[in-house]
């Protein structure tokens, strides 16, 4: 038990200058399912294949600052077709901040940015969100 981790302690490295994000979702790695089933087969159920892996799609989330463009500016870069590819590193802190473990993603590059929602009887900050595609997330424990 004692080596349960928080998730409240993270630092993202993304290439930008600004690294305090408030959420982190997507670190997840899946491979697609062939299914293979001859019409001779006496088997009432098909083989199962391990397939191409779909790309993770990682979300990045933080609040909106003024005179902060980073995200609009890296995503820029895919409409202008000049795609500007990044390693991010996402690593989980111990009380101590020190990672005690890390996924990388390999080059990442963003598909989608989200401004939040405006509400003028919402009492919150606003937060901007930055979903990314990657090459794969490669998992190590520090």
């Amino acid at each position: 038990m004692n080596d349960l981790q928080p998730v409240f302690q993270f630092k993202v490295e993304w290439g930008g200058t600004r690294i305090g994000f408030t959420e982190v979702s997507g670190l997840s790695d899946e491979v697609a399912v062939i299914e293979y089933r001859e019409g001779s087969s006496s088997m009432n159920s098909p083989v199962l294949i391990p397939g191409l892996k779909p790309p993770p799609v990682v979300t990045l989330k933080r609040g909106m600052m003024s005179r902060d463009n980073e995200f609009a500016e890296w995503f820029n870069t895919v409409q202008k077709g000049t795609v500007e590819r990044r390693d991010i590193t996402i690593s989980l802190l111990n009380a101590e901040y020190e990672p005690t473990m890390t996924w990388r993603l390999a080059n990442a590059w963003p598909r989608r940015i989200n401004a939040s929602d405006l509400n003028a009887q919402a009492n919150e900050i606003a937060i901007e969100s930055l979903e990314l595609v990657c090459e794969g997330i490669n998992r190590r424990d520090d």
